[in-house]
């Protein structure tokens, strides 16, 4: 059985995905956020660190689990009920969580934006949507129909997105930004694209899209942030040798 230094793996992970440069939300806490033994044997990646997904990693014998969404986004005191039962599994089955959010949705090659622009077929992309220093997204100049564009989407992340028809009928400037940024229609549009996919936005997104002649996509938060640890998962299952699988736990959001 191949085995890896969890502390290599992690030394990695961090110059990769440049963890200690890339600003976040605060308490986002990317990088290692439980330790094990030290040792790897075997990697999962799933979209949310929780008690189903670890109770998963388990099950598939991991001893590191790879997540965008981290245990710790704020208050996690006290540890009691679930959460007891949470951190005893983490400790008794020697399961290490290594959690990268916005390091991993930037990431040139390996993040969720280049994993899904390359899915979709987009060619010749562009740095798309400052955030807290750093263009999170990316756009690309293309022709093709909203429909079109929706069956590409459905293809790439298994779900049929939700569409807000603002702008036009052909689409030849689309922005991506995966996750949650459904709220920033104007951002959006302000760097003139006339088709924004995204993850999810509120109700009042929809008459906003229309003011902005914009189309939007919502292609799921978590159906479009699949990409990046499958794709961190792979790279790093060929890198050190050590098998991986993808646990999937969806919340349909």
């Amino acid at each position: 059985m191949a085995t890896a230094a969890l502390a290599r793996i992690v030394r990695h992970c961090d110059q990769l995905l440049r963890t200690s440069e890339v600003n976040d939300w605060e308490r986002a806490h990317n990088g290692l956020q439980v330790e094990n033994n030290g040792c790897v044997t075997r990697l999962a990646a799933a979209v949310d660190a929780s008690l189903a997904t670890v109770q998963r990693a388990i099950s598939a014998k991991a001893d590191l689990l790879l997540v965008h969404h981290g245990l710790f986004w704020g208050d996690t005191i006290p540890w009691t009920g679930r959460r007891r039962e949470l951190q005893r599994l983490l400790l008794e089955h020697n399961l290490a969580i290594y959690s990268s959010h916005l390091p991993l949705d930037l990431h040139p090659k390996l993040g969720n934006n280049a994993q899904l622009a390359a899915a979709l077929g987009f060619k010749r992309v562009r740095p798309f949507f400052l955030e807290k220093g750093a263009h999170i997204g990316l756009q690309t100049n293309a022709s093709v129909t909203r429909e079109e564009l929706a069956r590409r989407l459905c293809r790439a992340t298994g779900v049929a997105p939700k569409l807000l028809p603002g702008g036009p009928a052909r689409c030849r400037r689309l922005g991506l930004v995966t996750g949650g940024a459904g709220a920033e229609l104007k951002k959006a549009a302000a760097e003139g694209v006339d088709t924004f996919i995204t993850g999810e936005g509120p109700h009042w997104t929809f008459a906003l899209a229309e003011e902005l002649g914009l189309n939007v996509f919502y292609g799921g938060h978590y159906a479009t942030e699949t990409f990046g640890v499958k794709a961190l998962a792979a790279h790093l299952a060929a890198k050190f040798r050590v098998p991986w699988s993808f646990l999937d736990h969806p919340t349909g959001l």
